[in-house]
């Protein structure tokens, strides 16, 4: 019996990241458009996995599926771990993309070049797990760079485009979405929480 799953996000980068990495597995997966009794909840969270469970249940609740939800954001070292929690909101509420990363390199202005490290983190929540009223699976993913001091590149959100790889010698946003996929935070925390699925709880591979 395929697996209904309810995302708990309305943003169209994360939910495509989404779809295409789970889509081996027989599960079927909708959002929240789909479900008119959902309402976001306000993040009130002081970690990662404390906002990711609000999302999750909140849209559990609203639709009475397992909701996947995940909690995202850059680190980094030289602000002290921040943005974090707040990366989404960094700034204020309502700017862009491009205001947040603009905000963040001026932060970050004579910082030198090794000194520029950060992190994508993300964990992902699915609540509750298969077969459970209240037990849930959490997994967590990291992706390491340093920040650029400037933008490129325009396949991506958020940060992407001044979150340089090294061993790449590019941002993300210069990546192809395949490559992205087989790199980002989302998709090692999405990654493992498949084979959970599959390996604890019997969900079945498309053939």
């Amino acid at each position: 019996m395929t697996l209904k799953i309810a995302l708990a996000t309305r943003n169209r980068g994360k939910i495509a990241e989404i779809v295409e990495i789970l889509s081996p597995l027989d599960i079927e997966l909708v959002w929240p458009e789909d479900e008119p009794s959902f309402v976001a909840p306000e993040e009130t969270g002081e970690t990662f996995l404390d906002n990711a469970l609000i999302k999750a249940r909140s849209v559990f609740e609203a639709t009475g599926l397992p909701a996947l939800a995940d909690d995202s954001g850059l680190e980094v070292d030289a602000l002290g771990g921040a943005p974090g929690i707040m990366s989404a909101r960094y700034g204020g509420e309502g700017l862009t993309d491009e205001q947040r990363y603009l905000k963040l390199l001026d932060a970050l202005e004579g910082v030198p070049e090794e000194k520029r490290t950060a992190r994508f983190k993300c964990v992902m929540v699915l609540y509750p797990a298969p077969n459970s009223s209240s037990k849930y699976l959490a997994t967590e993913g990291y992706l390491h760079g340093r920040i650029a001091e400037g933008p490129t590149g325009s396949n991506g959100f958020g940060y992407d485009p001044v979150f340089y790889l090294p061993e790449k010698g590019l941002t993300v946003a210069q990546l192809s979405s395949e490559e992205k996929n087989r790199l980002s935070h989302r998709y090692r925390a999405l990654v493992e929480l498949k084979w959970m699925l599959v390996n604890e709880y019997g969900v079945h591979l498309k053939e």
